[in-house]
């Protein structure tokens, strides 16, 4: 609790962000075309926040053009149109924004709590920064800092956090995992594993750690023992984590356990397009019978696959809208789901091609390379 006081106290420098007037703006040159679109929607929302609405567009603009794809700044720009009475610009804004975060790969279920979001936690990662300068000495805000900029995929400047939070205790037990997710999400697995396996030597219930290293642990081509932290996550899982429960299931190819966990979580959250999408897949998985959901016309990525399933959507119209690696991923293993009853070659090729190209941390990387080891590939 002493560290949630010292942060407060710190909070005002992050205030002050909202309020400076653009004669001490920072310097926008300098950095990567990135970091410089970041800079630019810091003062357009600073500017927003102080009633300069000329000044704010300006910089927002500014900032897009750098970097089209920043959320956060399309999100402010909407907004900032919507208060000037352009109701129509701001309503394209607004869905472009949503559109792109929905795009922005989510950790599952049952991965660690920070990659469960989806944002690019671009003002998030400049007040964390200023508030770390100015609590030196003590872990949390490191953390913090760390945090946002590991779930926006700067692991290498997340690690220099955690590395920092370490310096001030060096046994801190929730740093070090963390510190292994970083180094784990630059590639650097056999560390990682050797920062978890100390981690899990303290706490071996460590249901988050358990999952990382196994991620780690496929990644370095060691597949069995990444089920076994698996398995061992999916026995320490309480039943009332259904969809964390259902992720590890489908990691292990455990398709009648996923199943069953993926049609108590779709009640659950019968807003997240993932739980029905992994029911069917267990359900054809495991051989069973059984009918396609109702598909949702909205669009989203998760309604595209589950249409490909449901045969509703063809497979070239399913790859067009797999616009990332991550998304080829999910395509082709469910193009491999789709032909493993009829045609194991097809689908052999499918999963091939997931455990290639695909993110460890997928979901479905694991459960394809455990439907190829089943399959004695």
């Amino acid at each position: 609790m002493a560290d949630i006081g010292i942060l407060k106290a710190a909070i005002g420098p992050v205030s002050r962000l909202w309020r400076r007037p653009a004669a001490v703006e920072a310097t926008i040159t300098g950095g990567t075309p990135e970091e410089q679109a970041r800079r630019l929607f810091r003062d357009g929302l600073a500017k927003f926040r102080g009633g300069d609405s000329a000044g704010a567009l300006a910089d927002l603009d500014r900032a897009l053009a750098l970097h089209p794809d920043l959320a956060d700044a399309v999100m402010t720009r909407a907004e900032l149109l919507d208060s000037l009475g352009r109701v129509e610009e701001a309503r394209v804004g607004y869905q472009r924004a949503r559109d792109l975060w929905s795009a922005m790969p989510c950790g599952g279920a049952d991965r660690r709590y920070l990659f469960r979001r989806r944002g690019q936690f671009a003002f998030e990662i400049e007040s964390y920064d200023v508030v770390r300068s100015n609590v030196r000495g003590k872990i949390l805000p490191q953390l913090a800092h760390g945090n946002a900029l590991l779930a926006r995929g700067r692991a290498a400047e997340a690690l220099d956090s955690y590395e920092r939070a370490l310096k001030v205790d060096p046994k801190q037990r929730e740093a070090l995992a963390l510190k292994g997710e970083a180094l784990s999400a630059l590639g650097r697995y056999a560390e990682a594993i050797a920062l978890f396996d100390g981690v899990l030597a303290s706490n071996p219930k460590d249901v988050e750690t358990l999952n990382a290293r196994g991620i780690a642990r496929l990644a370095s081509g060691r597949l069995a023992e990444a089920n076994e932290d698996w398995q061992a996550q999916l026995n320490l899982l309480p039943a009332s984590s259904s969809a964390a429960r259902g992720c590890v299931a489908m990691r292990l190819g455990n398709h009648s356990v996923a199943y069953a966990e993926f049609e108590v979580a779709r009640t659950k959250e019968p807003d997240n397009g993932y739980w029905p999408l992994y029911r069917l897949a267990a359900g054809r998985l495991a051989g069973m019978v059984i009918d396609a959901p109702a598909v949702p016309g909205d669009g989203r990525w998760t309604s595209l696959l589950l249409g490909y399933l449901a045969g509703q959507v063809g497979e070239d119209s399913l790859l067009e809208q797999a616009i990332s690696g991550d998304r080829q991923a999910e395509a082709r293993f469910q193009m491999g789901v789709a032909a493993a009853a009829t045609n194991p070659a097809v689908a052999r090729r499918h999963w091939k091609d997931v455990v290639e190209r695909g993110h460890p941390a997928l979901i479905e990387v694991a459960a394809a390379s455990n439907a190829l080891a089943r399959l004695g590939s």
